[in-house]
C-alpha cells in the first residue's frame, strides 16, 4: 500500500465503519477493567485493516495492542473505551477510540515511506483505574517516538494541562445498634463521614487555588432505625503536580482521621489506583498538530473558561513523562453542555444536545438486548422482557427491567400463592436486597444492578457482581403452586409500577403503591411482547 505524496491521510473511505464502531461502543458501555466487548470490537476493527493484533495485552484482559508496518519510527495512538458508572459514554471515550483507530488506519499508506511502525494501544480503565499507569509499569509505551490521542470536549483546546490526581477509597467501621432502644451501644460510621466532610469544607479555605478535593459517599447505612456500622466513599484529590499532590492528600486523609477519632470508629483510607501525573507536552508535535488543525478549519479561539476540559486529570499524563506525547481536545461545539453530563453522552453520538430528554444507555456487564430502547426520562422504565423456565419446584418467570436513571428508584416486591398480593418488602434500589417468604420471590437490586439470581426453590441468589446506577435489573420468581403470582415495580420520579402475571378476573385490581397505579404486563404471565408494549412509559 503506497501513499500519494500530494494527499494528506484521510479516512473518508472508512468513515462508515468507524462511525459504526463508535456507536457500538456507545450503545454498550462498560466500566473500568470490564471492557471485554469494547476490547474485542477494537481488535476486530484493526484486524480488518491489516494490523497484527494482540488481545489481553501484557496480561491485562481488556487491553489491546495492534501494529502495522516495520519502520524504525514508532508512533503510538492510544484508544480509550471505558465508560462512566451510571452515565455511559458521557466523557466520549467512544469517540477517542474511533479517532485513534481511524488515525492509525489512515496512516497505513505512509508506513513504508516514512519508515513507520504504527502502534495502537487499547488502554482500559482511564476513569479512575489507572489503566495506562499499569500498562506503563508492565512495559507498554516504552520506546515510542510519539504517543498521541485526542479527547472530545465542548470546544477545541490544543494543550492538555491536567491536574495530578489521587483516587482513594474511604471506609469507616463502627458498630450497629438499635437507634431508639440502644443508641449508646453503637458507633456511628455515618457520623464519621459527616464530620470528615465538615473538616474538608473548612480545609478548602486554606487550600491553594489550583487544587480540587471532591468525592461521594457510596454506602451510608442500612435502615434509619439502625446506627450505621459501615460507611464507604470515594474521594479524589487534585493538584497541579505530583509533587504538590502528596502533601495535599495527606491533609485530606487527616480530615477523615478526624471523623474516625470523633466517632470512635476505624478508618481505612486506601488508594484505588496509582496517582495520575501532570502532562508534559511535546511542543514540536503540538505545533504540527495545531497548524494542521487550523488548516482544516478547527478553531482555538473559544473563551478560556470554555476550554477547561483540558484541566481534567488523565493517566495519559503518566505516559507523557516517559515518551513524547500530545493530548489535544476536539470540540463538539456544544458548550455549555460538557463532559460527565448525560447531555454530553448524547452529543457523542450526534443526538440533540438541548431540549432533549434523551440519555445515554446505562453501563452494563450483561449481554446487550436488541429490544432495549435507548431513551427515557429519569426514573422511567426503559424496557421489560420476560421468558419462562422450569426449574425444580415449579414454573420460573424471569422479568427484566431496564431504567434510564434509577437514582431515585426503589424495587418493590409483591408476591403470594394464588395471587394474594402480599407486600413483601420495599428495598433501596442502590443496595443489595433479597426478599423472600417461603416460596415467594427473590429480588436482587445491586449497584450497578446487574445480577443473575434464582428462585428460593433452586437456591439462594449469588452475590451481585457490582454495578451501575440505572443498569439492568433481573427478578426471578418461582412458586410451587400453579397459580402463584408475583408483581414487581420500579418507583422513581413519576413512573407507574409494573405488575407481572396478575389475574384481574380472579383477584381483582392490584393495590396502588404511593399513589402510582400498578400496570399488568400480561395477564397470562409471560410478557414476550413487553418491550414494544411498555418501553419508555
Amino acid at each position: 500500500m503506497t501513499a500519494e505524496t500530494h494527499r494528506p491521510p484521510e479516512v473518508s473511505g472508512h468513515l462508515a465503519r468507524l462511525i459504526s464502531y463508535s456507536e457500538t461502543l456507545h450503545a454498550h458501555p462498560e466500566t473500568a477493567w470490564r471492557e471485554h466487548r469494547a476490547a474485542a470490537w477494537t481488535a476486530e476493527l484493526l484486524d480488518e485493516f491489516g494490523f497484527g493484533t494482540t488481545t489481553s495485552y501484557l496480561g491485562f484482559p481488556t487491553a489491546v495492542h495492534a501494529s502495522y508496518g516495520s519502520g524504525t519510527r514508532r508512533v503510538g495512538l492510544v484508544v480509550e473505551y471505558d465508560a462512566l458508572p451510571g452515565l455511559g459514554h458521557a466523557c466520549g471515550h467512544n469517540l477517542i477510540a474511533a479517532m485513534s483507530a481511524g488515525a492509525a488506519i489512515a496512516l497505513r499508506p505512509w508506513a513504508d515511506q516514512l519508515d513507520l511502525t504504527i502502534e495502537v494501544v487499547g488502554a482500559p480503565a482511564e476513569e479512575g483505574g489507572g489503566g495506562k499507569v499499569e500498562l506503563l509499569d508492565a512495559g507498554a509505551f516504552h520506546g515510542l517516538d510519539l504517543a498521541l490521542m485526542a479527547h472530545p470536549g465542548p470546544v477545541d483546546a490544543p494543550r492538555a494541562e491536567p491536574y495530578a490526581v489521587a483516587h482513594d477509597h474511604v471506609r469507616f467501621t463502627g458498630r450497629t445498634a438499635h437507634a431508639a432502644a440502644y443508641p449508646h451501644e453503637g458507633r456511628n460510621a455515618n457520623d464519621a463521614f459527616v464530620i470528615s466532610q465538615v473538616a474538608l469544607g473548612l480545609l478548602r479555605q486554606q487550600l491553594p487555588p489550583a487544587t480540587r478535593v471532591h468525592g461521594i459517599q457510596t454506602v451510608g447505612g442500612e435502615a434509619p432505625n439502625a446506627i450505621p456500622g459501615v460507611t464507604e466513599g470515594r474521594w479524589y484529590t487534585r493538584a497541579r503536580t505530583l509533587a504538590e499532590l502528596e502533601p495535599l492528600r495527606a491533609r485530606v486523609e487527616r480530615c477523615f482521621e478526624a471523623g474516625a477519632l470523633a466517632t470512635d470508629t476505624e478508618l481505612e483510607f486506601t488508594p484505588e489506583s496509582q496517582p495520575y501525573s501532570e502532562f508534559r507536552t511535546d511542543e514540536r508535535a503540538l505545533e504540527i498538530y495545531t497548524r494542521h488543525a487550523l488548516a482544516i478549519g478547527r478553531r482555538f479561539d473559544a473563551p478560556a473558561e470554555h476550554q477547561t476540559m483540558n484541566r481534567a486529570s488523565t493517566d495519559m499524563g503518566n505516559v507523557s513523562q516517559h515518551v513524547p506525547a500530545i493530548h489535544p481536545y476536539i470540540g463538539l461545539d456544544c458548550f455549555p453542555v460538557s463532559n460527565h453530563q448525560p447531555e454530553f453522552a448524547a452529543v457523542c453520538v450526534g443526538r440533540p444536545r438541548t431540549g432533549s430528554s434523551r440519555t445515554a444507555p446505562p453501563c452494563s456487564r450483561g449481554p446487550p438486548t436488541s429490544t432495549s430502547p435507548r431513551y427515557g426520562r429519569p426514573g422511567a422504565v426503559r424496557s421489560v422482557a420476560g421468558h419462562p423456565g422450569f426449574p425444580q419446584g415449579g414454573p420460573l418467570h424471569h422479568v427484566h427491567l431496564q431504567v434510564a436513571d434509577a437514582r431515585a428508584a426503589r424495587v418493590v416486591a409483591f408476591g403470594g400463592d394464588q395471587g394474594r398480593g402480599d407486600q413483601l418488602r420495599a428495598v433501596p434500589f442502590l443496595g443489595l436486597a433479597v426478599a423472600h417468604r417461603d416460596h415467594l420471590a427473590h429480588v436482587v437490586a445491586a449497584r450497578p444492578a446487574v445480577s443473575v439470581h434464582q428462585s428460593h426453590d433452586v437456591g439462594a441468589p449469588p452475590a451481585p457482581q457490582g454495578g451501575l446506577t440505572g443498569d439492568l435489573v433481573e427478578v426471578a420468581a418461582a412458586h410451587p403452586a400453579a397459580g402463584g403470582q408475583v408483581g414487581l415495580g420500579l418507583v422513581g420520579d413519576r413512573p407507574p409500577v409494573l405488575g407481572h402475571g396478575h389475574d384481574r378476573r380472579a383477584h381483582g385490581p392490584r393495590p396502588r403503591l404511593q399513589g402510582r397505579p400498578v400496570l399488568d404486563l400480561d395477564d397470562g404471565g409471560v410478557a414476550h411482547d413487553a418491550p414494544s408494549r411498555w418501553s419508555g412509559i
